[in-house]
């Protein structure tokens, strides 16, 4: 009887759309498969995205970092009045949004807590003092002092019902969550999200799907290495690739490797090795197929840059020569021009890119104000408008 996990290869091979049962099988495939998994991953990445890899020149703007959540590997939250706790001013989201511009940066990223009014009684008083009537509110705000100054906003606001989701689209290219996973397992007491109610899967898929009836190009991904399965990896690549096929949205999936930091609950976990992380990138392709944007931070495996481009990613997501990641602090930016030469070293141009992907930039997904900035921007001598597409 022929081997499921060779049968779903072969079908991969032919770029055949898998079912969850062939993405199950190919957990099976024994490590001393995992070359032939990666070619066969990267052929598929290369019938769509030939033999290109993009990045978006982004300024990262944590707009708060108080939160209602306590995941046991982060530490991006704070609590009120902790050290380190920060709500951005007005003007220093201007200041910041100003001298990206200037270092060329395109993407405003919009990153908080979830739900950071839930956290302190004093937020809203925060929030008022600079005249906002609400989180997402104020949110808004600081997309408008983006775009004022040129950028592209794209906001990662953690869960947000669907009238947020309404408030914040006119002013917003795409939009992001991560899924990180679909089981609810790692709620449990003593897993990573036992303290963290935003974090339940089903909150997470329904405002992932209400993106998709918004028509909002839509970011999200999982992490990799906080308790989970390869199983429920592969469970949660599916659960995106459904929500997916039902509205069209999904611009680009991310699979992000977890990494221990100090003073959390988390800090003597172990990290997901480097076969790990390249055996996930390329089930998440043959899972995802040709058409899928698929990207890995590039600072969270500063030494698997090559491989990851033999798993079958075509992006490296946001890069800032000007702002840290604040969620993983401790790992920087590579620089841009190290990152083409190894790009090219593997045969692969490097291009910048918005934060919104080519195929979604059109009056069905992007507000018609947010259409006129786009067609204003170039890189270099390659115009990214709207009437280069």
């Amino acid at each position: 009887m022929p081997d499921p996990a060779n049968i779903a290869l072969r079908k991969a091979a032919a770029l055949e759309p898998l079912a969850a049962d062939d993405a199950y099988a190919l957990t099976q495939l024994p490590a001393t498969e995992l070359d032939t998994l990666c070619e066969v991953a990267a052929a598929m990445r290369d019938a769509r995205h030939r033999r290109r890899l993009t990045y978006s020149p982004k300024v990262f703007l944590p707009v708060t970092n108080l939160c209602r959540d306590h995941c046991d590997y982060c530490t991006f939250r704070r609590n009120p009045g902790e050290p380190g706790a920060w709500t951005m001013r007005p003007q220093e989201i201007v200041d910041c949004c100003r001298r990206g511009r200037e270092l060329g940066c395109i993407e405003a990223l919009m990153c908080l807590g979830d739900k950071p009014e839930l956290a302190s009684r004093g937020f809203t008083e925060v929030l008022e003092s600079h005249g906002a009537t609400g989180t997402i509110d104020y949110v808004a705000q600081a997309c408008r002092l983006a775009i004022a100054e040129g950028l592209l906003p794209h906001t990662n606001a953690g869960v947000l019902s669907r009238e947020e989701m309404t408030l914040l689209r006119p002013l917003n290219v795409s939009m992001g969550l991560m899924l990180e996973n679909v089981s609810p397992r790692l709620g449990d007491r003593g897993m990573a999200h036992h303290r963290s109610p935003d974090k339940e899967p089903g909150l997470r898929l329904a405002m992932i799907r209400q993106a998709g009836e918004l028509h909002i190009p839509f970011t999200s991904g999982i992490l990799i290495g906080i308790g989970e399965n390869e199983a429920e990896r592969v469970a949660s690549l599916v659960a995106l690739r459904r929500l997916h096929e039902e509205h069209g949205h999904i611009q680009e999936i991310i699979v992000q490797n977890f990494r221990a930091k100090e003073a959390t609950a988390m800090a003597g976990a172990v990290e997901p090795g480097e076969d790990e992380m390249v055996r996930t990138v390329a089930l998440a392709r043959l899972i995802l197929g040709a058409d899928m944007n698929l990207q890995a931070p590039p600072n969270l495996s500063p030494n698997a840059h090559r491989r990851l481009i033999g798993a079958g990613i075509n992006d490296w997501g946001g890069i800032s020569p000007l702002t840290m990641d604040y969620v993983n602090p401790e790992a920087a930016w590579p620089a841009v021009d190290t990152l083409r030469e190894t790009c090219e070293a593997e045969g692969f141009e490097l291009d910048a890119r918005l934060p919104v992907y080519p195929e979604y930039v059109s009056e069905e997904f992007v507000d018609p104000a947010m259409l006129e900035m786009i067609e204003g921007h170039t890189f270099g001598r390659t115009s990214v408008g709207v009437a280069a597409l």
